[in-house]
C-alpha cells in the first residue's frame, strides 16, 4: 500500500510543471488520467524521438493513463464532468480565465464535487497585473531579481542549466500544497483551490540575497553575494586542463584545509581583507594541476571541493548507481525500455526498485480510467 493509493488525478497539463507533479504523484501509487486534447500533447513530438513518442513526454508520463478529450465539443466537456464527480484532484495549467470560459473553473467544478483539490499552475498566478503575461522559465527567474544576482559577465551571460522556476516554483510547491490539501480534507472533507504561481517561489531561492536587502537596505550587485560568486570559498576555478573545480569551503574549518592542501600563502587565508586578491591567488595556484591531479587531493582533505562532472560521468558514477537512482525503467510504445527520470521521493512510498512502466499511449475509450 503506498501513501496515495485510491487517490485519483486528472491531469490538464503539459509541457513540465504540471506533468512532473502528477509524475510524482503516480510514483507515490495515485492514479493519474492524463486529458489530451485530439492529436495528443505537443511535447509527443517533440525531439529526441525514441520508442515511437518523444523521449521527454515518456519520462514525464510514466506509469500515467492516458485520454483523450475535446474540452471544447459538448461531448468531450460531458465526459470530463463525469470523470469529475469521481476524482480526488485536478491539476490544470492553462492561462488564467480560460478553464473559466471552458466551463471548469473552479466554482463550476465545486459545484460538481465539493470534495476535490483543483490545482492551478501558472507563471504568475490567478490574480495581480501581470496574471494574463506570457512566459517561460527565463523570464520568470529574470522578473524576480533572481537571474540578476548572477548573470554571468554582460559580454556573455549565461542561461541557467536548471529551470529553476518549472520546477523549484511549480512542480514541488504544487506537490507539497496538493499533499498538504489533501491532510485538510482528510479532517474538514472539503476541496480547495490551489493558486501556484511560479514567480512566487523565486523570492524563495533568493532568501540569502532577501536577508542582505532586507537588513541592509541594499540589494548585492550581480555576482556579489558569497553564495553567487562573490566569495573565494564559494566558487568555480579552472583546473590546468581546462577542467572545473567546485569550490564550497565555506566554513572556517573547511576553507582552512582547503588553503592548507593548495599552498595558499597565509596572508591570503583571511580571505575577508582582500577577497579579489584571494580568489586571484586560488585560481593561480588550481591552475597549476589539472583536474584529475587535483582530485586525489582534495578527495583525501576531505573539505567540500570537487570536479564538475560531465551528465556521462555522473551516470556511471558508483555513488547514484548504488543509491539505485536509475533502477525504474520506463518502457516504450514499441516495447523498448530506458531508465526512469529519478525522482525525490522515498523509495518506501514508491513501486519496487526494479519497476517497470509504460508510456501511456493515446487513448479514445470511453472509460478514461
Amino acid at each position: 500500500m503506498q501513501p496515495l493509493s485510491g487517490i485519483k488525478v486528472l491531469d490538464l497539463t503539459n509541457l513540465l510543471p504540471g506533468p512532473l507533479a502528477t509524475l510524482m504523484l503516480a510514483e507515490a501509487g495515485a492514479e493519474v488520467l492524463k486529458i489530451e486534447r485530439p492529436g495528443g500533447d505537443d511535447m509527443r513530438g517533440y525531439q529526441p524521438e525514441w520508442n515511437g513518442t518523444g523521449a521527454a513526454f515518456g519520462l514525464l508520463n510514466r506509469g500515467k493513463k492516458s485520454f483523450i478529450l475535446d474540452l471544447k465539443s459538448e461531448k468531450g466537456a460531458d465526459r470530463l464532468r463525469l470523470l469529475l464527480q469521481d476524482v480526488d484532484v485536478l491539476v490544470e495549467q492553462f492561462r488564467p480565465g480560460i478553464m473559466d470560459k471552458l466551463g471548469f473553473g473552479y466554482a463550476a467544478v465545486r459545484e460538481v464535487n465539493p470534495h476535490l483539490i483543483y490545482c492551478s499552475i501558472t507563471g504568475y498566478g490567478q490574480s495581480g497585473h501581470r496574471a494574463q503575461e506570457a512566459g517561460h522559465d527565463l523570464n520568470y527567474i529574470g522578473h524576480t531579481g533572481l537571474l540578476a544576482l548572477q548573470p554571468g559577465p554582460t559580454d556573455r551571460p549565461v542561461v541557467p542549466p536548471a529551470l529553476i522556476a518549472d520546477i523549484g516554483g511549480g512542480t514541488f510547491p504544487a506537490v507539497i500544497n496538493i499533499l498538504l490539501a489533501l491532510r485538510q480534507r482528510d479532517l474538514t472533507g472539503q476541496g480547495c483551490h490551489l493558486d501556484i504561481a511560479m514567480t512566487d517561489a523565486m523570492f524563495t531561492f533568493a532568501w540569502h540575497a532577501l536577508a542582505r536587502r532586507f537588513a541592509t537596505e541594499r540589494c548585492p550587485a550581480p555576482g556579489e553575494s558569497e553564495l553567487c560568486g562573490g566569495s573565494p570559498r564559494y566558487q568555480l576555478y579552472p583546473a590546468k586542463d581546462g577542467g572545473l573545480i567546485a569550490c564550497a569551503a565555506l566554513e572556517d574549518h573547511f576553507w582552512r584545509r582547503f588553503a592548507s592542501v593548495i599552498g595558499l600563502d597565509p596572508t591570503l587565508t583571511d580571505d575577508r581583507r582582500d577577497p579579489a586578491a584571494t580568489m586571484a591567488a586560488v585560481a593561480a595556484l588550481i591552475a597549476t594541476r589539472s583536474a584529475a591531479e587535483w582530485e586525489p587531493v582534495f578527495a583525501k582533505a576531505d573539505c567540500c571541493l570537487t570536479i564538475v562532472r560531465s551528465l556521462d560521468d555522473a551516470l556511471s558514477d558508483p555513488h547514484f548507481i548504488q543509491r539505485g537512482l536509475f533502477s525504474r525503467r520506463l518502457r516504450g510504445l514499441d516495447g523498448g525500455t530506458m531508465p526512469a527520470l529519478p525522482l525525490p521521493i522515498a523509495p518506501q512510498f514508491r513501486g519496487p526498485a526494479d519497476d517497470e512502466k509504460p508510456v501511456p499511449p493515446l487513448s479514445q475509450a470511453e472509460t478514461g480510467w
